[in-house]
């Protein structure tokens, strides 16, 4: 699995985490499902994104780009 194929998976994850807090725990937490989406939005521009640092280090996980090239 590649670093984007996980960090998709994350927020997914996360979004429908953060939805069923919401639903069932307390209404503030809808500003978990904001952070995520803000978080998101700035990543399509800015290509960074803190959660994918840490499935590098965690996981050792690759890029595309670094698995294309070991190819």
């Amino acid at each position: 699995m590649t670093v984007e194929r996980a960090l998709t998976a994350f927020a997914g994850f996360m979004v429908l985490l953060s939805v069923a807090l919401t639903v069932w725990v307390h209404p503030n937490f809808v500003w978990l499902t904001v952070f995520i989406g803000a978080n998101l939005f700035q990543q399509s521009f800015t290509g960074f994104c803190p959660a994918s640092l840490a499935l590098r280090k965690l996981f050792g996980l690759k890029t595309e780009r670094e698995l294309a090239r070991s190819e």
